[in-house]
């Protein structure tokens, strides 16, 4: 149980990093993170709606290899 709870504050702090630079760089130019081709928006009066799918599936793929990497250096 020790280790499932040491995985779990790890993985809470790989987060709240990946979470803090992505907030950070939000305003960079040139980043279009969230306005991809494949990102969703609907505004209404009312409602809005945004899905960034290609931004998910583009930070998915980069969490992939380096947590793959990672994996691959501390084993």
């Amino acid at each position: 149980m020790e280790h499932l709870g040491k995985t779990l504050v790890g993985a809470g702090l790989v987060l709240v990093l990946v979470g803090g630079t992505l907030w950070a760089l939000r305003d960079v130019k040139g980043l279009p993170l969230g306005r991809l081709p494949g990102d969703f928006s609907v505004e209404r009066e009312g409602f809005s709606f945004h899905a960034p799918i290609a931004t998910m599936l583009l930070i998915s793929i980069a969490l992939t290899l380096v947590l793959n990497l990672a994996s691959r250096f501390f084993r």
